[in-house]
């Protein structure tokens, strides 16, 4: 299964502190525990959300708000995208992580990835066949 895992925000990641050389060491050494180990799939830190729009939709119009957002629990500054055996796997792999933020509390979100049989008979052999070139084509890509 494939888990995204989100790095949530905090008042100092949002006023755009960068992380410690020490932090980015330990992180870099996870991260390469996380690949060596065949887990990570991806992973980046985000810019606070005032570089960031967020798009409303309601009915067919559409409004754009420009960052900052208020709300700091809500907000994302990094995230991974794992494949792993299970979420108590993932769980398990989190409690090896470097803490994101050491001077704060710090919370990560893990959040399992729809896969295309997740979708049942709705995703038809034909819907199924577009999804696998589409996905085909991103790959090429990268």
């Amino acid at each position: 299964m494939r888990v995204i895992v989100l790095i949530k925000a905090s008042k100092e990641s949002e006023a755009g502190e960068m992380p410690s050389e020490q932090l980015l060491t330990d992180m870099m050494k996870y991260n390469e525990e996380l690949v060596n180990a065949g887990v990570m799939l991806a992973g980046e830190g985000l810019h606070p959300s005032s570089k960031g729009k967020r798009v409303k939709f309601s009915g067919a119009k559409r409004i754009v708000t420009d960052g900052p957002f208020a709300e700091t629990k809500e907000l994302v500054a990094g995230f991974w995208i794992w494949r792993v055996a299970s979420i108590d796997e993932a769980v398990e792999w989190l409690e090896k992580c470097p803490n994101p933020m050491p001077d704060i509390e710090a919370e990560i979100e893990i959040r399992p990835i729809f896969e295309a049989e997740d979708f049942g008979s709705e995703l038809t052999p034909e819907l199924k066949e577009q999804e696998d070139k589409l996905r085909a084509r991103i790959e090429n890509v990268n």
